[in-house]
């Protein structure tokens, strides 16, 4: 293994060991797909209401963050309906778990 396979991610190296048994789409379902990525990087512009607490605590979080608090509330439901955000509880309950795992 080279030096360029130890800076991959677990998934990149699954995709560099098996790219020799990759074949290429028929083009109908690449346009599909591009279609569907371009439909998911569309943004739509809503109106929302929040708690004016809220917001000032968003804003405070992205100033600090250095991004606008819009760009922050955004990355926040994508990471609730993608499954990326986890609960406090949620992750000291895993972490607790790894570690007396490895004590074991």
């Amino acid at each position: 293994m080279g030096k360029e396979m130890n800076n991959l991610t677990k998934e990149e190296r699954i995709i560099e060991k098996s790219i020799d048994s990759l074949v290429p789409v028929s083009k109908d379902k690449r346009n599909r797909v591009d279609a569907i990525i371009l439909r998911a990087k569309k943004n739509k512009a809503i109106s929302l209401r929040i708690a004016e607490y809220d917001l000032e605590k968003l804003k405070e979080r992205a100033e600090n963050d250095g991004i606008p608090y819009q760009t922050l509330i955004s990355m926040v439901l994508h990471k609730y309906i993608t499954n990326e955000l986890m609960e406090k509880g949620e992750l000291l309950k895993s972490i607790q778990l790894l570690q007396s795992e490895k004590t074991l």
